[in-house]
């Protein structure tokens, strides 16, 4: 799995980001075992303590959890997997509104073009 990291945000949050994309797309099903901190830092380019943030963080956010001995694995609580992709389709819409407010386009018109849009799918 590729890694990309942008100046604009910490790398933590970025794995993070990326992490929760991958559970959310199936990527990481529910209950997939993680691979070891070391192992996902060496594979991110990262150090291990960045990576060990970021597991944290997704740990305390309920994502992930930790077996004693076996690892991390991916959450299996369908609710909190459920929420996550709302979460993001959230952020992606603001940003694509965002966008298209910059271009000078008004809620009607942005309608009409997603229509137009879809029906071409």
């Amino acid at each position: 799995m590729p890694w990309e990291f942008r100046g604009d945000s910490p790398i933590y949050a970025q794995l993070m980001d990326q992490l929760r994309r991958r559970i959310v797309s199936g990527d990481l099903p529910p209950g997939a075992r993680l691979p070891s901190v070391r192992d996902l830092a060496a594979q991110a380019g990262v150090n291990p303590n960045t990576m060990q943030r970021a597991m944290a963080e997704m740990e305390r956010l309920g994502l992930v959890y930790s077996q004693r001995t076996a690892g991390r694995f991916v959450t299996e609580d369908e609710t909190v997997i459920r929420a996550l992709r709302r979460d993001l389709a959230r952020e992606q819409i603001d940003t694509f509104l965002a966008g298209m407010a910059q271009l000078g386009f008004h809620r009607g018109e942005i309608l009409t073009l997603l229509e137009e849009e879809g029906e071409k799918v």
